[in-house]
């Protein structure tokens, strides 16, 4: 997310590396860094399309045309996102019509549509209810096989269920940063040790 770039006296400390170059610059090509990470955010948000011109609206900005190219990367996205079966016989049904964990999945699909190293996810679960959520971490565990996913989630134990590194954030900090049973079993931070155990947070 680089709305902040709009916010004149926004101030931005440390560094993101993508490649081993940073991004948070102003030089920074925002279209094309947006093509290798994708983003899904924390309410399922399709576009008021039909659900195909949601996969495809991706590719289509960043120039692709022939149908037949497009038809291919629509099915693989909503294969890659666990959907297509429940979809394939009504893509051009409006998208908002699906439901809530339909939409987030879809939302992964147009993700995936343009082929990103990186997928970043706020909350993916956090509006959804506790078979979408299931669908949703089962779909996690396949797409870290192929992609980095980074999620953003308070909570704990879907981070122990999905993650292989977990870090804790605090007031704009990274405190702690290991593998997953580290983080949880034997924390090295007096802060993380407090949060998992539950005596703040």
């Amino acid at each position: 997310n680089r709305m902040n770039d709009l916010i004149p006296d926004c101030s931005i400390s440390g560094s993101i590396l993508y490649h081993g170059e940073e991004i948070t610059g102003r030089s920074t090509d925002v279209v094309e860094l947006r093509k290798r990470i994708g983003m899904v955010f924390q309410q399922p948000n399709p576009f008021p399309k039909s659900i195909y011109e949601n996969v495809i609206y991706g590719p289509r900005v960043h120039g692709i045309k022939d149908r037949k190219e497009l038809d291919a990367i629509a099915e693989k996205s909503l294969k890659g996102a666990a959907i297509w079966e429940e979809v394939k016989d009504r893509l051009h049904d409006a998208a908002r019509g699906l439901s809530g964990g339909q939409q987030q999945r879809l939302c992964i699909a147009r993700t995936l549509s343009v082929g990103p190293d990186i997928i970043l996810m706020d909350e993916p679960c956090s509006a959804l209810d506790p078979i979408a959520t299931a669908k949703i971490e089962n779909l996690i565990t396949e797409l870290k096989e192929e992609y980095t996913v980074v999620i953003v989630t308070h909570n704990m134990q879907q981070a122990a269920r999905v993650s292989d590194y977990t870090g804790l954030m605090y007031m704009g900090r990274l405190i702690e940063f290991d593998t997953t049973p580290v983080i949880f079993e034997r924390p090295k931070e007096e802060l993380t040790e407090n949060y998992i155990t539950g005596r703040f947070g």
